[in-house]
């Protein structure tokens, strides 16, 4: 009975060992699962993406290399900006008299030739001027026609002096003979001493007509270089008469506004009957068939540019379509030292900032392209500076020093040159 008992009491331990060694054998296959699952061979290791790596690591460095190449041929040396625009150089029109605008025979934006009638101005009044200054020209050689006839009526009484002077002369010089002849006649008794007396007072007033002829000879003579004087006057007279017509003639031409250049109308604000200054703006004619590009370049780009050097030019509005040009000249000084209050940095705290100078491009477009292309435009510009690269690779042996003053402000330049350096 004993025995029953404990046969009963094992009966449930052996009855749990059948389940643990279900999960085990599940775990069992679950792991190798797993491991089967990990022991698959890497996608890297298959022969033919090896290949294509190797492909695209060799097409990186031979595409790396051939940047390389070209950046150090020719990247390096190429110089660009976006600070670049066309421009032109446009004329602002105005009139040069004043007055009420009688035409305006052009309209905004309308292609003009040189010479081209722009407006005109009223000329009632520059015609009435033109008159009264004619005949003021008029009047001037009036006057310069009588003081020639002065002239001439003086050279007149001159001559007149000079036979009244003649005639006096006659007359002192018989009056002479006379006392002459009868002085001895009155010392000898033979004739009266009054009678001498009465040709010594003859002969002495005939000798002084004489002296007042003579004056007189001498006063119509001075008065002829008066008289030529006013002579000149007159011409003068004349000739600022004329220079006044002149003026009247050039204010009345000044009456038709035309255009000094061919190009297009732009900013028109002229109107009929509208009453303007001289010098007051009234348009502005553009060249457009003479456009150029301003590009302002850093100072740290500009080492290397030489007028010629050639140019592409990428313009905003003509979308893949580049424009050739060359570099044509370089602003004498950077943008700041044109501006209104050019920067003063001798005083004060200083930051250095780069500056940009202005290049001047020419360029050739199509009758198309121009069509599109006006001022003001945006443009990207790239300047090739290859052709400039062995400038400043040495110096010139043979080339002299330049002058230098070892002495400070103020002192006489020293010139140095190699015979000077080549003393011990």
């Amino acid at each position: 009975m004993a025995r029953a008992e404990e046969d009963e009491s094992r009966a449930p331990a052996g009855g749990a060992e059948p389940q643990e060694d279900s999960a085990s054998d599940a775990g069992r296959s679950e792991g190798g699962e797993r491991s089967g699952e990990d022991r698959k061979p890497s996608a890297l290791k298959k022969p033919w993406v090896k290949g294509l790596l190797a492909i695209a690591g060799i097409a990186v460095l031979v595409g790396g290399g051939i940047w390389g190449w070209h950046y150090w041929t020719v990247g390096r040396f190429i110089q660009e900006t976006n600070d670049a625009y066309v421009q032109a150089d446009q004329v602002a029109i105005s009139p040069q008299v004043s007055g009420y605008l009688a035409t305006v025979p052009v309209a905004a934006n309308q292609i003009v030739a040189a010479g081209q009638v722009l407006v005109t101005v009223d000329d009632g009044q520059y015609r009435a001027k033109l008159a009264q200054q004619q005949a003021q020209v008029d009047a001037r050689q009036a006057d310069l026609a009588r003081a020639e006839a002065e002239v001439v009526r003086q050279q007149a009484q001159i001559d007149q002096a000079k036979a009244q002077l003649a005639a006096s002369q006659v007359t002192a010089k018989f009056s002479a003979e006379q006392v002459k002849r009868y002085k001895p006649l009155a010392a000898s008794g033979a004739d009266t001493v009054e009678k001498l007396d009465q040709y010594k007072s003859q002969a002495e007033q005939n000798q002084a007509q004489v002296e007042v002829n003579d004056a007189q000879v001498q006063s119509a003579q001075k008065q002829v270089a008066s008289l030529k004087a006013a002579v000149a006057q007159a011409k003068a007279a004349v000739d600022q008469a004329r220079a006044g017509v002149a003026q009247a003639q050039l204010d009345l031409d000044h009456t038709v506004v035309r255009s000094p250049i061919a190009g297009r109308v732009g900013d028109l604000t002229a109107r009929i009957g509208q009453y303007v200054q001289a010098s007051t703006r009234l348009m502005a004619v553009v060249p457009v068939e003479d456009l150029y590009i301003e590009a302002n370049f850093k100072e740290t780009q500009i080492g290397l540019m030489r007028v010629g050097q050639p140019v592409t030019v990428s313009v905003d509005a003509l979308s893949g379509h580049d424009l050739k040009g060359r570099v044509a000249s370089f602003s004498p000084g950077t943008g700041a030292q044109f501006a209104l209050i050019p920067p003063e940095n001798a005083t004060g705290n200083f930051t250095k900032i780069v500056q940009r100078v202005p290049v001047r491009i020419r360029f050739k477009a199509g009758s198309e392209a121009r069509k599109v292309l006006i001022p003001g435009l945006s443009v990207v510009v790239s300047v090739d500076t290859r052709g400039a690269r062995d400038d400043g690779d040495g110096e010139d042996e043979d080339a002299d020093e330049p002058k230098v003053s070892e002495a400070g402000p103020g002192a006489q330049p020293v010139e140095r040159t190699r015979s000077a350096r080549a003393r011990p």
